[in-house]
């Protein structure tokens, strides 16, 4: 095998592993850029894989080759949803944040594992339809760029780009629209943002909300690309390696992308490391431990020089000090 058959699996894999971390990640951005802190983005996507893969195999005949994308749709709806419960409580009842941020984990997985129980009548649902998921293609044009399309625009999905762009879309909104800098002054210095008329309250809900809106989003595109089904297996970590994406890049959008494209990559070597012949030989638990032992070393040389915004965690009252 060469080299560059080599880098075509790798770089084709990392992109679309690394796609729903990235709109995760994001999501994450968006929340603790407002001031709260969101532990609840593994539960985000797990409801979303959820949504997605139940409306995918619900509306499949309805929607046909459509299906798949109006599911994201439907796993956006369920996400902000899910996210307003969080908000509810760490902003209208100020509740301790982490804490909440948990329990949306634990309710997520639990509602969805439930109601696929009493759906379906077994622990996981069917596998979608080959043809109603995010297939691998060859990105039109693109792929035919001598050298480079076949590295970056070969057996990839569209999400993956999707959620690239996004990544500058959002780094647009929060660094160059009065709405990101009133997103940012909430997070940094909720009183002066008060005191300028900005309702910190509304912009944080509005923070956690897209927050759970890209979780969703992220959870469907992981289940319809890569899993296909939705069991208790099948978001596993990726939320927390979007949270550790999120503070790894510093909280920039960009800053998250580029991390999110790393946790993906080491992601994609449990996925595709037998067949490459550099790892072939590596025992297959060692490549599957790999995302996370990387996600550790990456927060544990990275967590103290990152800044968080300043009033990340911290609830706050009208008029106080």
């Amino acid at each position: 095998m060469g080299i560059m058959t080599i880098l075509e699996i790798i770089i084709s894999s990392t992109l679309v592993v690394a796609a729903p971390l990235i709109f995760t990640a994001l999501g994450g951005v968006f929340s603790e850029r407002s001031g709260v802190v969101n532990i609840g983005l593994e539960g985000l996507m797990v409801i979303g894989a959820f949504a997605a893969i139940v409306f995918n195999l619900t509306f499949a005949s309805t929607f046909g080759a459509a299906t798949p994308w109006v599911a994201l749709l439907a796993a956006m709806a369920v996400g902000g949803l899910l996210s307003l419960l969080h908000a509810l409580a760490s902003i209208t009842f100020r509740a301790d944040q982490v804490v909440s941020g948990v329990a949306i984990n634990f309710l997520a997985l639990g509602a969805g594992l439930f109601l696929v129980k009493l759906i379906y009548d077994k622990g996981q649902t069917d596998i979608i339809r080959t043809e109603n998921s995010f297939k691998k293609i060859d990105i039109p044009f693109l792929s035919d760029i001598p050298v480079i399309g076949n590295l970056f625009f070969s057996r990839v999905t569209y999400t993956a780009y999707i959620a690239i762009i996004l990544a500058f879309v959002v780094w647009y909104i929060l660094y160059k629209t009065p709405f990101g800098l009133r997103l940012r002054s909430v997070g940094e210095h909720p009183m002066a943002a008060d005191t300028m008329g900005i309702n910190v309250t509304q912009m944080r809900y509005i923070g956690v909300f897209i927050s759970g809106v890209l979780g969703g989003l992220g959870g469907a595109v992981y289940a319809q690309s890569i899993s296909l089904d939705f069991s208790h297996s099948t978001i596993t970590g990726q939320g927390f390696m979007a949270l550790a994406a999120m503070i790894f890049g510093k909280w920039n959008p960009l800053g998250a992308m580029g991390a999110a494209l790393f946790f993906g990559f080491a992601q994609s070597l449990s996925i595709v490391g037998s067949s490459i012949p550099l790892f072939e030989n590596v025992p297959s638990v060692y490549l599957q431990i790999a995302p996370y032992v990387l996600t550790i070393l990456a927060l544990a040389g990275f967590i103290g020089r990152a800044d968080a915004p300043k009033a990340l965690g911290n609830p706050y009252i009208k008029g106080s000090r």
